[in-house]
């Protein structure tokens, strides 16, 4: 294992110093109990790792749940581990059931709700989960700033969002002199690359954003688990198998398995460090739902492809 404070990035124009590979915690209180929850936290930081990511909404779409049940577990495991100074934590605003939207008030009761559950007195990096057109980036930049005058929220960011709002929001930050987004998180990985790549990565890259991709191994489907006539134990199967249906997911399916086989490493691996070598990422989020599964991700941090098997990979899921 690298020195794991060598592989640390900076996350755009922040002071915060992160990770290469950020853990996901949208299965925390999902598909991994609070026990399994606390192994991959342990795992992930002895590797080296201090980026989590969560959100006040994880994991309400579980039977039983109510949302935030990730935050809920993510909070104890830092005060049982006592390390909150040690880790980076995100989590976004807007889609819990009782906190929905991105008005002013809503922002910051979230939050409170947020650091509630976290049982911490700050947020490192703040999401706009989805972004809400229908409120003004004016209202939405003013009621972030206010949390981070507060000491409430260190960063801010945002999430699913237009190019034109991205760059509206900015704009407003900058004129106003008030707390201005440092990341983006966008939908982005081998197969689906039409979201960011174009307008989006551009207004990113102008204002030296640092993207953080999520569904960054396309549900599982980039781990190669899912092949032709192979059925796969997990909650994320149906969206994963889906990539083995068109052209594109085979094709980049073949170009991993030859670079994988050529540094004898992981599938996953080579899909994150293809996603960790584009424009403006700095970190690719993906989520382990056991320790076992942890290895494959966290070798992103030392995995370097070649120029050539780079080309090979942004070829195959052109």
């Amino acid at each position: 294992m690298t020195d794991s404070h060598a592989s640390r990035r900076t996350l755009g124009s922040s002071d915060l110093q992160v990770f290469p590979l950020a853990l996901g915690g949208n299965v925390f209180g999902w598909t991994a109990d609070e026990d399994t929850s606390f192994a991959v936290l342990d795992a992930y930081t002895a590797a080296g790792g201090n980026f989590v990511d969560t959100a006040d909404a994880y994991s309400a779409w579980a039977e039983g749940n109510r949302g935030g049940e990730s935050e809920t577990i993510i909070g104890k495991w830092v005060r049982a581990r006592g390390n909150r100074s040690d880790v980076v934590i995100a989590t976004k605003v807007s889609q819990h059931p009782e906190y929905q939207g991105l008005s002013a008030a809503n922002i910051k009761a979230a939050a409170d709700a947020s650091l509630r559950r976290l049982g911490t007195e700050y947020i490192d990096l703040y999401y706009t989960h989805y972004d809400k057109p229908e409120v003004p980036v004016e209202e939405i930049i003013g009621a972030l700033d206010d949390l981070v005058k507060a000491g409430k929220v260190r960063q801010i960011a945002a999430s699913n969002i237009t190019p034109e709002r991205l760059r509206a929001s900015l704009d407003f930050s900058e004129r106003e002199g008030l707390a201005r987004y440092v990341a983006l998180q966008p939908h982005y990985n081998l197969v689906s690359r039409d979201t960011y790549e174009g307008p989006l990565q551009d207004v990113a890259a102008r204002a030296g954003l640092a993207a953080v991709p999520y569904y960054a191994l396309a549900s599982g489907f980039l781990t190669g688990k899912y092949r032709p006539g192979t059925t796969v134990d997990s909650a994320r199967a149906g969206a994963a198998a889906r990539h083995l249906q068109s052209e594109r997911g085979r094709r980049v399916l073949t170009a991993l398995d030859e670079i994988a086989t050529a540094h004898e490493a992981p599938v996953a691996t080579v899909a994150l460090a293809w996603l960790a070598a584009q424009p403006t990422v700095t970190a690719p989020i993906a989520s382990a739902r056991t320790p076992e599964q942890l290895p494959a991700l966290l070798k992103v941090a030392e995995l370097r492809l070649t120029d050539e098997e780079l080309k090979q990979l942004t070829e195959a899921s052109a």
